[in-house]
């Protein structure tokens, strides 16, 4: 067996036990890799709660690891753009959790329950002709 080998289009597994995945939320996509260790979140080269400030946003991508019960057991390396802070953290909690099951595919119950191998579809909406935004059009005047 090959120390690189492919398992699905948005996961790998390199050497040293490291598992490679891909997040999306929104505009934003995050490559996780994931490895053995003590638990250190580092986002863009910068540790993750100087790159995500708000506790909501810090609590959403430690989620999969307290889904799992391996909270502290893995250290994580994310490179992610595109977007803005909320989508970003949403891609790598979606990144985070593939990561997992690709690690151990028993994780998957509780990952699915939760709901964090789901793909948020949500976009935002187009503008229309003759509308300001998407769906807010001009004030309407009588006379």
């Amino acid at each position: 067996m090959s120390q690189t080998s492919t398992q699905t289009a948005a996961t790998r597994v390199k050497k040293r036990n490291e598992f490679c995945s891909t997040g999306k939320r929104k505009t934003s996509i995050a490559r996780v890799r994931l490895q053995a260790g003590e638990g250190v979140i580092t986002v863009n080269e910068r540790p993750m709660i100087e790159y995500f400030p708000r506790p909501t946003l810090q609590m959403a991508v430690n989620r999969p690891f307290e889904v799992t019960g391996t909270v502290g057991k893995f250290d994580v390396i994310v490179n992610v753009n595109g977007g803005g802070i909320a989508g970003q953290a949403g891609a790598i909690r979606h990144g985070i959790s593939r990561a997992l099951l690709a690690m151990n595919t028993d994780l998957r119950k509780p990952l699915k329950g939760d709901g964090l191998l789901t793909r948020d579809a949500r976009e935002k909406e187009r503008r229309k002709v003759g509308c300001r935004k998407a769906r807010r059009r001009p004030q309407y005047s009588k006379r």
